[in-house]
């Protein structure tokens, strides 16, 4: 996991969770303000601690996780 120096993860903040540098924000909150149609000026304008580098990377690190590869497995012998 590389390029993505604003996502951190730490044992005593949310858990481990990934939060946005350091802080007690999470990128899932983010996530989910994208994913309820908040766009980065609205979502910088209620948390305005926030950058929009911050959201660019929330977004890059999500699919980033997303991009798995499936792998097709063989027919169980019947």
């Amino acid at each position: 996991m590389t390029g993505f120096d604003r996502i951190t993860f730490d044992p005593n903040v949310m858990s481990g969770r990934a939060c946005i540098r350091g802080m007690r924000v999470t990128v899932s909150l983010i996530l989910g303000l994208v994913a309820e149609g908040m766009n980065t000026r609205e979502i910088i304008e209620a948390y305005p601690y926030l950058e929009p580098e911050d959201v660019r990377q929330s977004l890059q690190y999500a699919a980033w996780l997303a991009d798995e590869s499936v792998l097709p497995t063989e027919a169980a012998a019947t």
